[in-house]
């Protein structure tokens, strides 16, 4: 039988590995590892990769595990969720990766400047209805800039059309240089030429319960790398895009709407 949300709750107060700071705690309460991951909890000097709305975390425990010479923190807000990987990251013994349950939103009180070298976004809601709510927008960018090296990676993992279309706007409109870009991950490997085919494998190397479901329903996943410079303003696309179908994302179409910006 598999645990309940207070069962689990209980587990994830004795992982080690796991960090739980929602917003009601952090305001009060500030992050003291804050500029301090590698020092005080990696114990080593090896980049840092973030996976932004986790999920269960198998995505951040299987780059661990492929990547043993990087570190690993897979953050969400959803506990019981996180779990998964967490538990996992704990009985195997995986000790480059952790987990952080906050607020996305509030994401840069716990990184200091320059302390992450890339950020992972994997199946993220595409927040159709608000921009500002889309992780790719140039509201969290400003955030990512706070802790991200200067041209840090930002790889996007996903099955909406409508996040995608958004993205490679975004990335076009504020110049932003992309090093890998397919519409269609599975299908696109091995006809790009190699230093592309290489971005497309390590892309496809994992796959997260969200996007097997996708792949089961015959949708395509999408995925772009890009580099995210310090300097420069950060301008929002101007461009109207077809709504995905809500069924996708188990959500009920509330307005007969069928493009947003």
């Amino acid at each position: 039988m598999s645990k309940g949300k207070l069962a689990k709750f209980a587990d994830m107060e004795t992982y080690e590995c796991v960090f739980q700071y929602p917003y009601s705690v952090v305001s009060d309460v500030p992050f003291a590892m804050r500029g301090h991951w590698r020092e005080q909890y990696f114990h080593n000097d090896n980049p840092i990769v973030l996976e932004l709305g986790c999920g269960k975390g198998e995505y951040a425990v299987g780059l661990a595990k492929r990547h043993p010479d990087m570190n690993f923190i897979g953050v969400d807000i959803k506990g019981a969720r996180m779990w998964t990987g967490a538990t996992q990251a704990t009985q195997e013994g995986i000790k480059n990766v952790a987990f952080l349950r906050t607020n996305i939103e509030i994401i840069d009180r716990f990184f200091a400047p320059d302390e992450v070298q890339e950020i992972w976004l994997t199946f993220s809601d595409p927040q159709m209805k608000n921009p500002r709510k889309r992780l790719t927008s140039t509201f969290f960018m400003q955030r990512y800039r706070r802790f991200l090296t200067d041209r840090g990676i930002i790889h996007l993992k996903t099955d909406s059309n409508f996040l995608f279309t958004y993205t490679k706007a975004m990335v076009e409109k504020n110049l932003l240089p992309t090093e890998a870009l397919t519409e269609d991950l599975y299908q696109d490997k091995g006809k790009q030429g190699a230093a592309h085919d290489a971005q497309l494998e390590e892309a496809a190397s994992i796959q997260t319960y969200y996007e097997q479901m996708w792949l089961a329903r015959g949708l395509n996943i999408r995925y772009m790398k890009f580099l995210l410079p310090h300097e420069g303003e950060l301008l929002e696309p101007e461009i109207e895009i077809e709504l995905d179908d809500y069924r996708s994302y188990h959500r009920s179409k509330r307005s007969s709407l069928t493009t947003s910006k």
